[in-house]
């Protein structure tokens, strides 16, 4: 199913692996808030609350960080999203300590989250890095060499200022 709605999206952040994973761990972690609650009435408001947040942030962050168009902007949200996804595991472990659950029931949950941290991982090191990286024309301007010249502005704006300066 996931291949379908991949060949059919209409937005470039569902065709994310990671956006794919996250989707797959809300479904799961719905079906376990749907369990813990028939279960255990009124022990689970707090951390399912939280975990229902946390797992739908990940994925919001990560769609969002996605159409941002600079480097440091994308790198942000995506390292939320790591921080909403990290959070949705510390949740699944208060589950246990709670004893709403056993550790054999979220196993698998951990799992998906173990990748998604990871990919997270290495988007916001690929966008971190996309954004301190010094192009060209910077490195022209770079002040560690003041023997170089700068060239002037060209732009219509900045033409009128020369003008008065002459």
């Amino acid at each position: 199913m996931a291949q379908q709605n991949r060949d059919r999206s209409s937005f470039d952040h569902e065709k994310l692996d990671v956006y794919q994973l996250e989707l797959s761990f809300l479904a799961w972690v719905t079906k376990l808030l749907k369990e813990i609650k028939a279960d255990s009435p009124g022990l689970h408001r707090e951390v399912c609350d939280q975990l229902d947040r946390a797992s739908l942030s990940a994925l919001l962050n990560t769609a969002e960080g996605n159409g941002k168009r600079q480097g440091r902007q994308r790198a942000k949200f995506f390292d939320d999203a790591r921080g909403s996804a990290v959070e949705c595991a510390a949740c699944l472990d208060a589950t246990v300590a709670k004893e709403l659950v056993t550790e054999d029931r979220i196993a698998d949950g951990k799992a998906m989250l173990v990748r998604v941290v990871g990919m997270l991982t290495k988007l916001v090191e690929r966008f971190e890095s996309e954004a301190n990286r010094i192009r060209e024309d910077e490195a022209f301007y770079s002040p560690k060499d003041p023997t170089r010249s700068r060239p002037r502005p060209s732009s219509s704006i900045t033409a009128g200022i020369e003008d008065e300066n002459k």
